[in-house]
């Protein structure tokens, strides 16, 4: 290390004990210290458990920049002065703005790299996160022999309390409850202990089987030095940790970071116009889908339709619950169904009527599938082939007709639809496996004819956005309401099929499948559907709306008919949200170009940042931000943040939990982002 910042860190070190550096008081007759630096980024030191693993995958999906140190690995950085700190041009430099520790001293107490890193965080006022260790007094906390408690925390509610919302986790209100979804698995162990002098604590617990409450999350201030102190063991799918996660790190960044997260919920339903065809209970298969075996088309059963009173329940649900979906539309097949009754159709014309309650997304005129050529020949079908043996696909003329005639069928009726956007039929087109390995050559040139930027693909075939010629994709999670069903009997029978085994009557693909497991017995197909199904699908959308994941979900317009499957998932999902977060933490329910667009901005600051070409600090109330040209940069700040332009400042960001934040860029004429903070 430089000279220079050696005599800094111990003039810092010596006005700190002395309680001057902090208060900002200069020595007599000694020049005042400089005002150091502190990058933007965030050390993890990391031993290989999920809560570090968790909080790392936090940082991830925020977009901040963090270095890893894998205690495994034997040729690691050692973590010393020269490793923490230096200097930028004659300016003191904390390579760090937190540290992220498996526990509170991993590196052993009072060993060469564990002493480094708490004179560090002294000097610099580094805050340090300890993501999971036990109660006892060099953490703040009494051991649980005093009044507290060790084991299992599942099904435990827990609470944010007074200081933890005027703290790090003010954007939470309702209390949070550990997962419980396994009699007979544990799922969360945890310590619950009294505090001692210095321990503030940010979410507790009632004792199992005591008096009072203990903590579960604090803040122990000490020695010169802050730790934020947990004491159960999580991963990061765990919802007692999604809803924390926001704030371990607003408070390990003291506020002011890269990176940009928002809680969000979209819903696609699929097929609006068009009739779905209906599960037959008797032959466990869809009359009329290829893969339905011993003949038999979609005349052996009626097909799933809305009705009328269908889309005005629909307008009204969305008024009564203030959330918008988007109808993802045939209207070809709406056209069809039309003039095969008598040239009238009661439901298209209730929802036109209320066009503008939604949002509307082309789905291709009829529905076609828009990929190789089917051949149903045989179950399950193949691709075609040409003459020469080559994959025979649907061309680019027939694709583009299909977006085409949709999109101006739309026009004319005045949908407020966005021509950017566009969902192939079973996401056709697409690469499909096994039975097409690669998307159809003639799909990017059919997008690029219709002006297309953003097509649906499958989360759970592809979940990372890619390009298809110039658009790019929009992956979309499907939700297990099925689209072959228009009853709570039907679809819990449907259930039933897939999820129990071959000797409980069920198809043993739960059983032959390593990545699913089967259930322990059929559900009642009288209430299956309400009491086991839609608790685990509003879990499993509920976790990806609190985990600052913009991907849509989708289901069917079979969802909104007959029994309506689809209103009780949503309404558990928004309940429990609402019941969790402030009113300053809306959940967002964008379309899909605005998630299209924050996908692919989360994508481009990736690998601005894995190519190192992100250079972002603080000095005192001021930070600046330099990336690529052209490069959104995400930031979080505090309300009272005010962004430097060429005149003078404006207003920075959008306000959200309690914090204000925003993708931007330099003002005109600037090469880097300059904010002042409050």
């Amino acid at each position: 290390m430089a000279r220079s910042a050696l005599g800094w860190r111990n003039t810092a070190a010596a006005l700190a004990a002395a309680g001057l550096l902090v208060t900002g008081l200069g020595v007599p007759g000694a020049s005042a210290a400089p005002e150091p630096r502190v990058d933007l980024k965030v050390l993890v030191v990391d031993n290989g458990e999920s809560p570090v693993g968790a909080i790392t995958a936090e940082l991830r999906s925020t977009g901040v920049p963090y270095t890893t140190v894998d205690l495994d690995d034997p040729g690691r950085p050692r973590i010393d002065a020269a490793f923490l700190s230096d200097t930028a041009g004659g300016t003191p430099r904390a390579r760090y703005q937190g540290v992220v520790l498996p526990d509170e001293a991993p590196f052993g107490t009072g060993s060469a790299e564990q002493s480094a890193l708490e004179a560090y965080e002294r000097t610099y006022g580094i805050p340090q996160v300890d993501a999971y260790t036990w109660a006892h007094p060099e953490v703040g906390l009494e051991y649980t022999s005093e009044g507290g408690y060790s084991g299992s925390l599942d099904g435990q509610e827990a609470a944010v309390t007074t200081a933890g919302r005027s703290g790090p986790f003010g954007y939470l209100e309702g209390p949070l409850t550990f997962e419980d979804n396994s009699a007979t698995a544990l799922e969360s162990y945890g310590f619950l202990a009294k505090p001692r002098e210095g321990f503030t604590t940010y979410v507790d617990t009632a004792v199992p089987g005591g008096t009072g409450r203990a903590a579960l999350v604090g803040e122990y201030a000490h020695d010169g030095r802050r730790e934020l102190v947990v004491t159960f063991a999580y991963n990061q799918y765990q919802q007692q940790f999604r809803v924390l996660a926001r704030g371990i790190v607003e408070w390990l960044t003291q506020g002011i970071h890269l990176g940009r997260s928002r809680n969000y919920f979209a819903v696609h339903v699929d097929d609006v116009f068009a009739p779905d065809a209906r599960w037959d209970t008797e032959r466990n298969c869809t009359p009329g889908e290829l893969d339905c075996v011993g003949g038999g088309g979609e005349e052996t059963t009626a097909p799933v339709r809305m009705t009328a009173a269908d889309a005005a329940y629909a307008a009204q649900w969305q008024r009564t619950s203030g959330f918008t979906l988007d109808m993802v539309y045939n209207a070809g097949s709406g056209e069809e169904w039309r003039s095969e009754n008598g040239g009238t159709d009661a439901l298209a014309d209730r929802l036109l009527a209320d066009r503008a309650e939604y949002r509307w997304v082309n789905h291709t005129y009829t529905h076609a599938f828009l990929g190789c050529v089917q051949d149903t020949s045989t179950v399950p079908w193949s691709c075609a082939r040409n003459a020469d043996g080559s994959t025979r696909y649907t061309s680019r003329s027939d694709i583009s007709a299909q977006i085409r005639d949709n999109y101006g069928w739309a026009l004319a009726k005045g949908l407020p639809v966005d021509r950017t956007e566009l969902v192939t039929g079973e996401h056709s087109g697409l690469k499909s496996l096994p039975q097409q390995p690669a998307d159809n050559p003639n799909l990017a040139g059919a997008l690029s004819d219709n002006g297309i930027r953003w097509t649906g693909s499958d989360n759970s075939r592809e979940p990372d956005q890619r390009s298809v010629g110039g658009a790019l994709t929009v992956p979309r999670y499907p939700m297990n309401v099925y689209y072959n069903v228009g009853t709570k009997a039907e679809m819990a029978d449907e259930y039933n099929w897939i999820y129990t085994s071959r000797a409980d009557g069920g198809s043993g693909v739960c059983e032959d499948n390593p990545t699913s497991t089967c259930m322990s017995e059929p559900l009642d197909t009288a209430t299956g559907y309400l009491s086991y199904i839609v608790p685990q699908e509003a879990r499993t959308a509920l976790g990806h709306a609190v985990g600052n994941d913009p991907r849509p979900h989708y289901v069917h317009q079979s969802n909104l008919a007959e029994d309506r499957l689809l209103y009780p998932v949503l309404d558990k999902v928004l309940a429990g949200y609402r019941a969790l977060y402030a009113d300053s933490a809306p959940l967002e329910n964008p379309r899909q170009s605005a998630i299209g667009t924050e996908l692919k901005r989360r994508a481009d600051w990736r690998t601005a940042v894995a190519n190192g070409r992100v250079t972002a600090y603080r000095v005192g109330r001021a930070v600046t931000v330099s990336a690529p040209s052209g490069t959104q940069i995400p930031v979080t700040a505090p309300e009272g943040t005010r962004k430097q332009t060429l005149l003078g400042t404006s207003v920075f960001g959008t306000p959200y939990a309690g914090r204000r934040s925003a993708w931007t860029t330099p003002d005109t004429l600037q090469t880097a982002l300059r904010l002042t903070l409050p």
